[in-house]
């Protein structure tokens, strides 16, 4: 199993915060957002990430780095545009590419893992499986 994390957004609504900084790395609890994301995908076992990026890219790749801090392997997929979900899957085909993953938003905080997630889709291996973050899986 591998994570797509989509961190290509510009942050628009958010202005002027994002003028200058990357939506993805704004601080809760004194940790920026994706560190909270990267921690939730460790945690479910996956060490494989792709991070899809756009005009931020040079930030996000400082703050990560190679994903070592949280024992990830993370791969940086370039997005030209921020065109949509379905487009940032389309950029990262050759990183997803026969594998099953999780697509997590790198602006998304949730407060509950998502180990349960991936481990009853592993189980029954359905086609696609959306999560909802407003509810614990059973496992």
């Amino acid at each position: 199993m591998r994570a797509l994390v989509l961190s290509g957004g510009e942050g628009s609504r958010l202005r002027p915060i994002t003028h200058t900084n990357a939506k993805q790395l704004i601080p809760i609890a004194n940790t920026p957002i994706l560190f909270h994301v990267l921690h939730r995908i460790a945690e479910a076992g996956i060490t494989e990430v792709g991070i899809v990026v756009g005009q931020m890219a040079a930030e996000v790749e400082a703050a990560v780095g190679d994903g070592s801090a949280w024992g990830l392997r993370v791969t940086y997929i370039p997005q030209e545009a921020p065109l949509g979900l379905a487009h940032a899957v389309l950029t990262a085909a050759d990183f997803v590419r026969g594998e099953p993953f999780v697509m997590y938003l790198g602006d998304n905080v949730l407060l509950q893992d998502i180990g349960g997630f991936v481990a009853r889709f592993e189980r029954t291996r359905p086609d696609a499986q959306i999560g909802r973050a407003s509810c614990r899986e059973r496992v």
